[in-house]
């Protein structure tokens, strides 16, 4: 398994994340989504996992404008722009995704 978690330093999620793969001693890669984002590429296989609007938090004060932007394009281009939009954790295996604490979905993971 190839592991990456983008979280944000003080997202609770995120820290029970990176305890889950600790405690199982699974090896991971931490990516601060606020000092470093996303690039292009990553998101985009990780919007094809589990599809644009799962990746807007609904608790951003930003999501309003997220949400009434008409294509995918602009979407996208908002989420690489704000990455203090994104749902954290966003969990990531090869092409597999997820968003938030899924352990369930991760303990499928071979």
């Amino acid at each position: 398994m190839n592991i990456q978690i983008w979280g944000k330093s003080k997202c609770f999620d995120t820290k029970k994340a990176e305890r889950y793969f600790k405690e199982r001693r699974i090896k991971y890669q931490y990516i601060d989504l606020l000092r470093y984002g996303m690039s292009r590429g990553e998101l985009t296989s990780v919007k094809n996992a589990i599809g644009l609007d799962a990746l807007a938090d609904p608790k951003d004060y930003e999501y309003p404008l997220f949400t009434h932007l008409a294509y995918d394009a602009d979407k996208l281009e908002k989420l690489l722009e704000t990455p203090e939009l994104l749902r954290t954790p966003i969990v990531r295996n090869g092409k597999q995704a997820t968003v938030g604490y899924c352990p369930e979905i991760w303990g499928s993971w071979k």
